[in-house]
Order: structure tokens, then sequence, then C-alpha cells
């Protein structure tokens, strides 16, 4: 789902061995946020029936919110699992995925369908092959906009968001340093005084 140049990274796909790709490409997807963009993503999925396994990316490089994989799941009523870092096994109705954590790996033995977020670590793409590279330079890319999935313009893009971003920043860090002198007694009392003054107390 993107502008008419992400053409180019589906091309890109394709010379790798992909079978087959479809951009979603519509001036009213402009300005979605996660609800709406995982909305129109089912909508294609509906559209092409028949999928058994959903690879993410584990968040976009703007909003950064990583979002969208679950919603999409949750839409599709599937089980969702975030930062995958491998694929140990796969047959036709199971799959063996392996997440990394801050402490240790976690292994899941699920059923399919199932949707699933991966980082870059996950694997090395392969070098695309001269005949990749040829197919994909002729290959016919999909393109489905409003009309092909059969979407209303209120629940796509701008108009189908429940968030906008007005603003993105880095927040600054500010520190008061208050030296508190005299007695431990005396101490105490002018801490406490202080935290009651915060609402902490």
């Amino acid at each position: 789902m993107g502008p008419p140049q992400a053409e180019f990274i589906l091309r890109e796909a394709i010379s790798l061995g992909a079978d087959k790709a479809i951009l979603l490409s519509d001036r009213a997807f402009a300005g979605a946020d996660t609800w709406a963009t995982a909305l129109t993503l089912k909508h294609a999925l509906n559209k092409i029936e028949n999928w058994r396994i959903i690879i993410l990316g584990k968040q976009t490089l703007d909003g950064d919110t990583g979002q969208v994989g679950p919603e999409l799941a949750h839409m599709l009523n599937i089980p969702f699992i975030g930062y995958a870092s491998s694929i140990n096994e796969i047959s036709k109705n199971r799959i063996i995925i392996k997440r990394l954590m801050e402490d240790r790996y976690e292994s899941f033995d699920m059923k399919l369908p199932i949707a699933f977020s991966v980082g870059k670590d996950i694997n090395i793409p392969r070098v695309p092959s001269l005949r990749g590279k040829l197919r994909a330079k002729n290959e016919a890319i999909t393109v489905w906009g409003l009309s092909e999935l059969g979407i209303g313009p209120e629940t796509a893009g701008l108009s189908g968001s429940y968030t906008q971003v007005v603003k993105i920043f880095t927040p600054k860090h500010a520190y008061e340093v208050k030296m508190i002198e005299g007695s431990p007694d005396e101490q105490v009392d002018e801490i406490y005084k202080n935290l009651k003054n915060l609402s902490i107390v």
C-alpha cells in the first residue's frame, strides 16, 4: 500500500522470487493512520482469498508504531506474533516461529492462518538472478484502488482515520535539582512537603 512509485520495491520483490505483486494505491488512501491502513489491507486480503500466512514489517520508518500488524490480525480474527526472528518449521496447516525477546527466545507452534511481523535480521535477501531481473522488468503490477476493493472513501485514508499525526518531535527532558539542608528531621519534613505539593503523597 503506497504511492505509484512504490511499484519499484514490488519489482525488486519479484526479482527475488515473488510470484505476484499487487499495489494498493489511490489518492483516497493518503493520510491513513494505522487503523485505516489495516482496514484497507484487510479488504485486499478478502479479495485475494486462500492466503495462509501474512508477513509484515515490524514497524514503519515514519510513524514507528508497530500497530498495523496486530490491528490487521484482529480484523481478520487470526493470531498475531510480533518480532519473529526465524521460521523453524512450516507445513500445510502449521508453523513454528521463534522470536527473540530481551532476555530469552520464545517458540510458537501455531495453526494457520496467521500473521506475524519480522525485523530485518530474520534473513539476508538472496541476490536477484538475471532471469529474475528480466521478469521483474516485464511483469505487470496489478494496482487496486477504492473501486477495485469495493470500499467507500469514508473508510479509507484520512477520512477513515481515528488519529492524525500533527507533529513529530523528540521531547526535551528538564531536571530541577534542589538541595535540602538542615537536620535529618527537617530534611524529611521538607521532602514530604515537596512531594505533597507534587500530589505524589
